[in-house]
Parts: structure tokens; sequence; C-alpha cells
């Protein structure tokens, strides 16, 4: 092994062991009730000061924990901590843990384009500067060569959008989308390549909605999607993709 490869290899291991250490503190602290359902945790640059560790691993460290359905990253206001109630997140898992693919590409091409439209119509100046800030993040992790950030900016950035809709009956099929695409991780982790394309095709998303336009906003979301499927080797088969032509 060469001292390249081996200094990257602990690197990785190192980053690893840091995150997985700060959920445990965080889990800890949300069991002690530091933070009850319907707080909002400190600010990252306080939090990650407090815990000794840079923003990227607190990020990473929030997506373990939104995964677990014990926090729900909000843009433009924090990071609120959910009831934690463990069963909510394994009916969650256990709806998509069978699910290929295609399935879930599916159910992007079904959601994510009509959910960019409802938040082009509503979303603030100060909503629209935070998803700006994670796509920074995608384009920092795409000039360091960093696929892991940019994969975990990539899942963060279609959270954040999730977490936009305004509909209150969304907010489970929501979840479910969420889980979906961290479903689909690996894949996109095996990937790196692509990650110029997909910060490109996400850029093309979030001028429109800055723009409020809903229409060009939820045809970049479906031409992002079928983009994502051919990525991946799959052709999605999409029954309306001719209406209106």
């Amino acid at each position: 092994m060469t001292f390249t490869a081996f200094f990257m290899e602990q690197t990785v291991i190192t980053s690893s062991t840091v995150v997985n250490s700060v959920v445990e503190k965080l889990r800890e602290a949300l069991a002690r009730g530091q933070w009850r359902s319907g707080d909002m945790l400190p600010g990252q640059r306080e939090l990650a000061e407090q815990l000794g560790i840079s923003r990227p691993s607190l990020r990473e460290a929030v997506i373990v924990l939104e995964t677990l359905g014990l926090v729900r990253s909000m843009p433009g206001k924090g990071v609120v901590v959910l009831d934690g109630a463990p069963s909510e997140p394994q009916r969650s898992d256990s709806a998509v843990a069978g699910a290929s693919l295609e399935d879930v590409l599916q159910l992007r091409y079904t959601l994510e384009p009509f959910i960019v439209g409802l938040v082009a119509q509503s979303i603030s100046s100060k909503e629209v500067g935070q998803l700006r800030l994670t796509l920074m993040d995608m384009r920092e992790a795409l000039e360091a060569n960093d696929s892991e950030a940019g994969l975990n900016a990539y899942i963060a950035f279609h959270e954040e959008l999730f977490t936009l809709t305004s509909n209150p009956i969304f907010q489970n099929v929501v979840q479910q989308t969420s889980n979906a695409l961290k479903q689909s991780a690996e894949m996109l982790r095996n990937s790196p390549e692509h990650l110029a394309e997909r910060l490109q095709e996400n850029e093309a998303v979030v001028r429109a909605i800055r723009n409020k336009n809903s229409a060009l906003a939820s045809a970049e979301m479906r031409k992002h999607i079928i983009q994502e499927g051919l990525r991946m080797g799959i052709t999605l088969n999409i029954p309306d993709d001719n209406l209106g032509k």
C-alpha cells in the first residue's frame, strides 16, 4: 500500500470514527432531555465548537440522526428535535427496504417535480440562500475531489427541498422519499464522476425556484431524475412523457 493510499484510508476511518462519536454524544444528550421534542439544536457553528469538531463532520452526524428519525433539518431555521419514537423510522425504512433503484426513481419522479413547483411559489430569499449554500458544499466537494462529502451534500440538498413543502399531508410521504433517496446512496457513491452533472442540474432547479418559475423548476427536476436514471443504467418508463407535446 502506498503512503497516499494509507493516508486516505486512515483519513476515512478517522472521519467515520468522529462522526459515529458525535452521533452517540447527541443521542445521549437527546435521551437525557437536554433538547426536547420541538426544540431547535444550537446553530451549526456553535454546536460544532461545543463538540470540538468540524462543521462537515457535524452535518454528517445530523444526516445520521435524521435517518434515525431523531431530528429534521429545516432550511433557514435549523435542526428541530423530533419525538424520536423508534417505531416510526423503522416503519418508514421497512417500506423501502425492498425497493429497486427503478422504484426509487419512480417515486422521486412522481413527487419531487411537484414539490419543487410548490416550493417555487412560496420560498423566501433566506430559504433560497440555504439551498445555494448546500450547492456550494457540493461544489467545494467537487473541487476537493471528495466524493463522500459530495454525496452527503447532494442528499442534504434534496432533503432540504422536501422540508420546504408547506402541505402537511406530504410530510409522511416526503419521509418515504427521503428514506428512498438514502436507499440509492450506494449507487450514487459508486459513481462520483457524475457529481459535476448532478451539481449543474440542481443549480438549474434552484435558478428556476429563485425566479419563482414553478413550471420550469418542475421541468428541471424531471430532467434531473431522468438523467439520474440514465447514469444508473435505468431508462424510466414515464407514462406522461409525451403529454403536452
